[in-house]
C-alpha cells in the first residue's frame, strides 16, 4: 500500500512519483472521493476509487487488506497534504502493517513543513501539536503543558476557532515570543505574517479576512530569559554596552552564578 501526499491547494505541487503511483495502482482509497476526483481530473488520472475516512477507517482497512491479499496494489490519499498527519490514515497504516503488507510513503506536500520553511523562526527543534482542544479551558491547559518546551510549536487551526486560539496563545505563552500565522498555504489568498505574540490578537481582529481559510500557526521557542534570574539579567544589561557579548556573559556568570550559555543566548536576543 502506498501512502501518497497530495497538494495543499496548488495542483502543480503534485509530484511526478505520486502521479506515476496513482496511475499504476489497482485502487485509490480517498478521504473524500468527490474532492480527490477534481485533482485526478486535472492530471488526467482515472483510478478506481474507494471512500475511506475517519468514520469508516476500521471497516475500510478490512476492505483494503482484502484487496492486498488478492495481490492488488492500493494507494491512500487524504483531502490535502500528507495522510495520517492530523488526517485519517494512521489506523489504516497500522492495520495493513499488522496484516503483513508493506506500507510505502510517497512524500510530498505537508502544511506543517511548508509553514516552518517560510517562517524565519529557529526550527532546529520543533514540536508538532496539530489541532488543540476546541474548548478554551482545555486549550489553555494543553498550552500550559507545552509552555516549558524549548522548541518552536506548530499548530493547525480551523477558521471558526482561530481568533480564540490566538487569544489563548497570547494569554498562556510569553507574549515576547514570535508567532507566524500562515493562512491558505499554496492557495490564491496565501498569507504568511510574522509578529510578536502580543500583537497577534489585534492583528486577527483587524480584518475579517484574517479569519478565513485553513491555518498553520507557529510559535517560536520560549524566550532566553527562562531560567535566568532577574539579577543576572540586570547585570548583563549593564555590561553589554561596555564590553563584547561573550565577555559580558562570562562576567555576568561569574558575578551571579547564572548559566553562561543562557546569558549569551539572552544577550543575542537583546541585541536583536
Amino acid at each position: 500500500m502506498y501512502v501518497v501526499a497530495t497538494p495543499l491547494g496548488n495542483r502543480q505541487d503534485m509530484t511526478l512519483r505520486a502521479l506515476a503511483v496513482l496511475r499504476a495502482v489497482d485502487l485509490v482509497a480517498c478521504e473524500d472521493k468527490r474532492h480527490s476526483q477534481r485533482l485526478f481530473d486535472s492530471h488526467g488520472l482515472t483510478p478506481h476509487t474507494y471512500a475511506l475516512h475517519e468514520h469508516n477507517e476500521q471497516e475500510g482497512a478490512t476492505r483494503i487488506i482484502e484487496r492486498l491479499t488478492q495481490g492488488q496494489h492500493v494507494a491512500f490519499v487524504s483531502d490535502a497534504g500528507t495522510p495520517a498527519v492530523s488526517d485519517p490514515g494512521a489506523r489504516l497504516v497500522a492495520r495493513v502493517q499488522e496484516a503483513g503488507f508493506p506500507v510505502i510513503p510517497v512524500p510530498g506536500p505537508c502544511a506543517a513543513i511548508a509553514a516552518l520553511s517560510a517562517s524565519g523562526l529557529n526550527t532546529a527543534r520543533f514540536q508538532f501539536v496539530g489541532f488543540l482542544p476546541s474548548k478554551s479551558s482545555a486549550r489553555r491547559s494543553a498550552l500550559e503543558d507545552l509552555r516549558g518546551l524549548d522548541a518552536a510549536l506548530v499548530f493547525y487551526e480551523a477558521p471558526h476557532r482561530v481568533r480564540e486560539c490566538i487569544e489563548d496563545l497570547a494569554a498562556v505563552l510569553e507574549t515576547t515570543r514570535e508567532v507566524v500565522v500562515c493562512r491558505e498555504l499554496t492557495k490564491m489568498f496565501e498569507q504568511i505574517v510574522r509578529m510578536p505574540l502580543a500583537d497577534a490578537p489585534a492583528w486577527i481582529a483587524a480584518d475579517p479576512n484574517h479569519e478565513r481559510g485553513e491555518f498553520v500557526i507557529l510559535v517560536g521557542a520560549r524566550p532566553a530569559t527562562e531560567g535566568i534570574p532577574p539579577e543576572a539579567q540586570r547585570v548583563l544589561k549593564i555590561l553589554l554596552p561596555e564590553v563584547p557579548l561573550k565577555l559580558a556573559a562570562k562576567l555576568t556568570a561569574e558575578i551571579t552564578g547564572a548559566s553562561k550559555n543562557a546569558l549569551y543566548d539572552y544577550g543575542l536576543s537583546l541585541k536583536a
